[in-house]
């Protein structure tokens, strides 16, 4: 059987040898720890589910519009205006089959063969592959310690050619937890304005979780940023709705009509029963107490996190937003643990779950080849637990 090109430059995830080995080793009883989590540990809000048995209640089951229902686009234009102070039509969203969902339609709407795609390192580790299953080109920028793992207007302006569709801009970032500030995203914006055919496509899915610091959507800069940014975001992380799969997009009314003739080819409508529950999740002021008491707990999670790897003794980028570490293992390479040897960050979490029952994540994937990630949307218990024996692998490698 011959696959297509299109298939085979799919790169494999070596996360996914990791997260499924923990699994099994957890299934199989063994006392392990995992730093895998890509989803916070909070079960849904009461108030959405019963919104979702009062949506069933109501027969609604059947197909919506393909960009979702206008109740629910409705929502999320009252969401962007008051918290983001950006005004959009019902005509300019697009709600798809979580945020993954939407990136992918807003990458399959602007590049074709030969652009190029622009996208800042560490990254999370599916957006070079969205872009080439479109046949696009990533071109990584390696952000820099000295510049605090943030994009600069110099490095964005170096990484400019005139075959340049997009630039993947996340904010609060996924693996790093960097958050933009306010002035930073508009030196950023000046920059792109210069450049009147590059699109942003603004991933802001963490944007609820940021812990003592502020930003704002590249999309409110200008007028003339908002014409040309795709902001992306959904239910998953800010609601605890990993499951639902709901995500959405806001842009201008070509690129939303684009977006949703491709969707409505691929999977048509998302899930009828989570959007109506999405629409409870954005307008019930109950969603404002639980958004402040998971900030709560995730913040004093960061703290501990931060704190107990000083006693690891590694370095680490410490996060403003999100709910990750990464931590640099690079001086851990050519020792070795227990006989194992220590030759990259996946030997690093390799050894560590086998030899200490303890899963953390590789970051050669999220363009990182020096780092492994930890998620703290884990208990403190387990945090204090794993990090203890983090600190014992460290010790241990000789």
């Amino acid at each position: 059987m011959s696959l297509s090109k299109r298939a085979l430059c799919v790169s494999p995830s070596l996360t996914l040898a990791i997260s499924a080995k923990a699994k099994k080793m957890k299934a199989d009883g063994l006392d392990v720890i995992s730093f895998g989590a890509g989803e916070p540990d909070f079960d849904t809000p009461e108030y959405i589910i019963n919104a979702a048995k009062e949506a069933l209640d109501k027969g609604m089951t059947r197909y919506t519009p393909a960009s979702g229902t206008l109740e629910l686009r409705k929502a999320i234009c009252d969401k962007l205006e008051k918290e983001n102070g950006i005004k959009y039509d019902v005509n300019q969203i697009v709600v798809s089959n979580g945020a993954k969902h939407s990136l992918s339609n807003a990458i399959r709407a602007l590049v074709e063969a030969g652009d190029e795609v622009i996208i800042p390192a560490p990254y999370w580790l599916t957006y070079p592959e969205l872009v080439k299953l479109s046949d696009g080109t990533p071109v990584i920028v390696d952000l820099l310690p000295e510049n605090g793992y943030k994009l600069t207007p110099e490095q964005l302006r170096k990484a400019i050619t005139p075959r340049t569709k997009a630039i993947i801009l996340n904010n609060p970032s996924n693996p790093t937890g960097v958050v933009y500030n306010k002035d930073e995203i508009a030196a950023l914006a000046k920059e792109l304005e210069a450049h009147k055919n590059v699109y942003v496509i603004s991933d802001e899915i963490y944007e609820k979780l940021v812990y003592g610091v502020q930003t704002q959507s590249i999309a409110a800069c200008s007028e003339e940023m908002k014409e040309r940014t795709i902001v992306i975001n959904g239910m998953s992380k800010a609601y605890a709705m990993t499951g639902w799969r709901i995500g959405y997009s806001a842009s201008n009314l070509e690129v939303a009509k684009a977006m949703g003739s491709i969707q409505s080819h691929s999977t048509s409508n998302p899930n009828s029963i989570a959007q109506y529950a999405s629409v409870r999740a954005l307008s019930s002021s109950e969603g404002e107490k639980f958004l402040a008491n998971m900030n709560g707990v995730f913040r004093t999670r960061r703290d501990l996190m931060v704190e107990l790897m000083k006693k690891v003794g590694l370095p680490i980028i410490k996060p403003e937003g999100a709910f990750y570490v990464m931590v640099n293992v690079r001086s851990l390479f050519g020792k070795k643990y227990d006989g194992a040897e220590i030759r990259s960050a996946f030997d690093v979490a390799s050894v560590m779950l086998d030899k200490l029952y303890t899963a953390v994540i590789p970051c050669e994937s999220f363009g990182a080849n020096d780092f492994v990630r930890l998620s703290y949307a884990t208990g403190e218990t387990e945090i204090r637990k794993g990090l203890e024996r983090f600190e014992k692998f460290v010790k241990g490698c000789k």
